[in-house]
């Protein structure tokens, strides 16, 4: 069936410089190396893919998606190709951009695009070639999904329902007891206690590989408690998987866990946890100078939470809604939405244990997030500094051990808010106690904050003081990663389909 041109198709190859003959005989040769000798694919084959639109049958869209990730050096997806997965009879949903996903296609899309973004790893490729998806593109695909329950998995417990015949050859489909998932619940802790200390870089591939492994385990059909669970571990990993992607600059791939995790976290039932993922992927708008896709991320987040969700998880999406407002100089709706989160926070009883993965967002980052707020608008309002400075004091006050990378991210806020509000030796002291430790993490989010603080000195470069810190910052950063643009970025065609089936 012919649908017309596939633009996606067509825009990943001409990237690649290939002919369409040689694509041709990589697909027959990748095929047989996968296990699939009979395939005969030629020029024609592929001049109907991109200009008509036709879609191959299995094995050639899993065997395509391989050839262009090792081509281009960045996870390329069936999707992506513009290519539909293949499920079973009678449980294709049609919905914008192919989002959302059915709950077997969550599992196939988390098992592939983990086992691509290992396979760069391993080949030393960095995977950051690809282009973000507009906020507003995700809120529309996903808003009644979101809502909604997740519909109940086909058939009854016992079996796989892998889709993909590639993935099931790859993955043999096992059951799980409750001990191996408590296990796997201890290792996320491990892992996001690791990325608050030192940053994303090192553990990164770790969480990748365990993240890879549980997709796996979601291909067998579990009894609802075990599936829920192994559901909720999906999402864990997943959100730390892009949060460490984008604590290293891997934005696309970060972006992509982040919706990977908003849908295992709604199919295990958790929907706060789906709305948190969610508010990941604002704060990297926001981080990247998208603070308008961001308040349209937050929307999707607020609405999507559910009446279940604890006052401190609405205070948490409250201080990323306010600091994408800061960004855009809307200072009395970030006052107003900062206030909001305050009085969230104190009225939750504590009553009702928060979950694992809201324990990191107590006290010391609420102040820390109105802080980053409040320096953010200093630079539409520079009155706004010495709030900021407040904020930031009463975060470092508080901070606990083992956070290391807030508090250089706190440091790196208060020095900023004092070189805007014109007190430039308070500046110099506290930026230097960022430096001290900004150096043993693979953080390059404190790098690029880093940054953004020198371009502050500038204006006192001609004071002794500022002048030595000044070098001593130059002579920091040429080791250190270069930092995201600041404006928005885009390519062309690139729609949220290339995060969606």
């Amino acid at each position: 069936m012919t649908k017309g041109p596939n633009t996606r198709l067509a825009d990943l190859f001409g990237l690649t410089g290939w002919s369409k003959g040689e694509l041709a005989r990589l697909v027959n040769r990748q095929a047989a190396a996968m296990g699939h000798p009979q395939l005969a694919t030629d020029t024609s084959r592929v001049r109907r893919w991109i200009g008509m639109g036709e879609t191959p049958r299995d094995p050639v869209p899993k065997v395509l998606a391989n050839l262009f990730t090792e081509r281009l050096g960045r996870v390329v997806t069936i999707e992506d190709l513009g290519f539909s997965r293949s499920g079973p009879a009678g449980r294709r949903r049609e919905s914008v951009h192919g989002l959302p996903w059915a709950p077997e296609q969550t599992a196939a899309v988390l098992t592939e695009f983990t086992g691509m973004d290992l396979m760069l790893n391993r080949r030393g490729l960095v995977g950051a070639g690809a282009a973000l998806t507009a906020g507003s593109a995700l809120s529309s695909a996903m808003y009644d999904w979101l809502r909604t329950d997740p519909a109940p998995a086909l058939g009854g417990p016992g079996g796989a329902f892998v889709t993909d015949p590639v993935s099931a050859d790859r993955y043999e489909a096992a059951p799980v007891g409750a001990g191996e998932v408590e296990s796997l619940e201890r290792s996320v802790e491990v892992f996001r206690t690791w990325d608050a200390s030192r940053g994303g870089g090192l553990q990164r591939k770790a969480v990748v590989g365990q993240l890879n492994e549980v997709g796996g385990m979601l291909a067998y059909r579990h009894p609802p408690h075990i599936q829920r669970r192994l559901w909720g571990v999906a999402a864990n990993l997943a959100v730390l998987a892009g949060w460490m992607s984008h604590d290293v600059g891997l934005e696309p791939t970060a972006q992509k866990y982040f919706v990977i995790a908003a849908h295992a976290a709604r199919e295990g039932g958790d929907r706060p946890r789906a709305g948190e993922a969610l508010s990941r992927a604002a704060r990297q708008m926001v981080h990247l100078g998208r603070p308008g896709d961001a308040l349209d991320l937050m929307k999707l987040a607020h609405s999507g939470c559910g009446e279940e969700t604890l006052p401190r998880t609405r205070a948490m999406l409250h201080t990323v809604e306010a600091w994408a407002q800061a960004s855009m100089g809307r200072g009395q709706a970030m006052r107003r939405t900062l206030g909001e989160a305050e009085e969230l926070f104190v009225s939750d009883r504590r009553d009702v244990p928060p979950p694992s993965w809201m324990q990191l967002f107590d006290e010391a980052d609420l102040h820390g997030m109105q802080a980053l707020a409040y320096r953010t608008l200093a630079e539409h309002d520079p009155s706004a500094a010495r709030t900021a400075e407040g904020h930031a004091k009463e975060a470092l006050r508080l901070r606990k051990d083992g956070r290391d990378r807030s508090r250089i991210l706190d440091y790196l806020s208060l020095a900023s808010a004092c070189f805007i509000a014109d007190d430039p030796e308070q500046a110099d002291r506290y930026a230097r106690l960022a430096l001290v430790s900004i150096g043993s993490t693979s953080s390059h989010r404190t790098w690029h904050r880093l940054r953004e603080m020198y371009r502050l000195t500038g204006r006192y470069a001609g004071s002794t003081g500022v002048a030595d810190l000044r070098e001593e910052i130059e002579h920091t950063l040429p080791s250190a990663p270069r930092a995201p643009r600041s404006g928005p970025v885009t390519a062309p065609r690139w729609t949220a389909g290339s995060l969606g089936v």
